[in-house]
């Protein structure tokens, strides 16, 4: 019964730090995305032309704009993350690096499940960290698998274990 009462505060407090994105959000949205594809995606593709002159803020703000439907953002009077999620399917999820291993992550992954039904997602196959972090919060790699567009990189097919 405690632990009832402990798991429906939790969703409680989760569910008032994440919200609706809304324009002013943008240029936090993109800045995450940025830090985060630069530390942690740079390493594996080593392409200068697309990490450091085609990824960049403004380009990100504007391409999200038209998205602010799908994206909500973990706010306890700053963003730390985002999630983007497109009907069940988690698009992004990204927390501000230096914020990470906080719990903000797993409050945004609680969200798109809870409030959305997320159930899948796919991760580049690489990043084993990630990876790592999507199975403790209840998603198994399928063996599915597709190319990384453009690249010889391999996403993987993770889903929510049904309870």
């Amino acid at each position: 019964m405690a632990s009832d009462m402990y798991s429906f505060m939790n969703a409680d407090r989760t569910m008032s730090l994440v919200r609706k994105a809304n324009k002013d959000d943008l240029s936090r949205i993109a800045e995450i995305q940025v830090f985060n594809y630069r530390l942690y995606f740079y390493p594996i593709f080593r392409s200068d032309e697309f990490y450091f002159d085609e990824l960049r803020v403004p380009s990100l703000m504007q391409e999200y704009e038209s998205a602010l439907d799908t994206l909500y953002v973990y706010d306890d009077s700053v963003v730390k993350g985002f999630v983007k999620i497109e009907g069940t399917y988690i698009a992004r999820l990204f927390v501000e690096p230096v914020l990470q291993n906080a719990s903000v992550g797993s409050r945004l992954l609680e969200y798109a499940v809870r409030e959305h039904n997320a159930d899948h997602l796919w991760a580049l196959e690489k990043n084993t960290r990630a990876i790592r972090f999507y199975e403790r919060h209840g998603f198994i790699a399928t063996g599915e698998r597709k190319p990384e567009d453009g690249t010889a990189e391999y996403l993987v097919l993770l889903k929510k274990k049904k309870k």
